[in-house]
This record gives C-alpha cells, structure tokens and sequence, in this order.
C-alpha cells in the first residue's frame, strides 16, 4: 500500500534545533530513518523546517494546539521539486502538526501529502 503511493521522499516532521540538541534526536526522523531503509525511499529531513520553539502539543487543548503551530515551520530546500511526499510523526491526535506541516508544503509546490505515524492518541 505504501509503495503504491509513489512518493519521491519521506519526510519526518521537524523540532526545534533547541529541543532536538536537549534530546539528542528527532523520534520522527529516527522512525522515517526505518521506514526508508525497508521500503528504500529517501528520506529528506531538510524539506521542512520548524523555526519556532513551540509548547510541547500533549500540553495544550485542541484550539490551542493550532494556535501554537502557527509560523512554527518553513520550507527548506527543495531542489529536486518533490511533488509526492510521505510525511512521518510519532503521535496522531488532533492533525494539527500534521495540517501546519501540509500547509506549508502545498504553498510550496508538493502537490500530494500522505502520512504515517507510529501512534493514533485519545481526542481531547
């Protein structure tokens, strides 16, 4: 199924630089990482980027959620011009991340976003 996709890159969803250096490591690009060497897609963890330090979601209800990503991402380099992408997260809950991360990408040219993610959370 996901091959039949036909996507040109996985692309895990960014963190801050601030918290990926606390960390050490950005879960969804270690998971993107995985889902690449098995299914032998590239992984383009430069596509996106997240240029504001935002609260962790898990904090915040699902209004503010959204509020919270807004401005949070930038498209980086695309010079290959991806039109098909998978993107990759850790957590599902409301689509807020999700949604902020497409919308930056379709105004940038990507013109089919599919996603995975590791786990589905509870709604709020």
């Amino acid at each position: 199924m996901i091959r039949g996709w036909n996507a040109q890159a996985l692309v895990p969803v960014p963190i801050h630089s601030s918290r990926q250096k606390d960390r050490g490591f950005n879960q969804a690009e270690c998971l993107a990482q995985e889902i690449g060497k098995r299914l032998q897609i590239p992984v383009c963890r430069d596509l996106l980027i997240r240029v504001r330090k935002t609260v962790p979601q898990k904090e915040l209800d699902e209004t503010e959620r959204q509020n919270n990503l807004k401005k949070a991402f930038k498209m980086g380099i695309n010079s290959v011009k991806l039109d098909t992408i998978i993107m990759i997260d850790d957590i599902y809950t409301t689509g807020s991340t999700i949604d902020a991360c497409a919308a930056v990408l379709l105004k940038n040219g990507v013109k089919k976003i599919y996603f995975i993610t590791a786990a589905v959370g509870q709604g709020l």
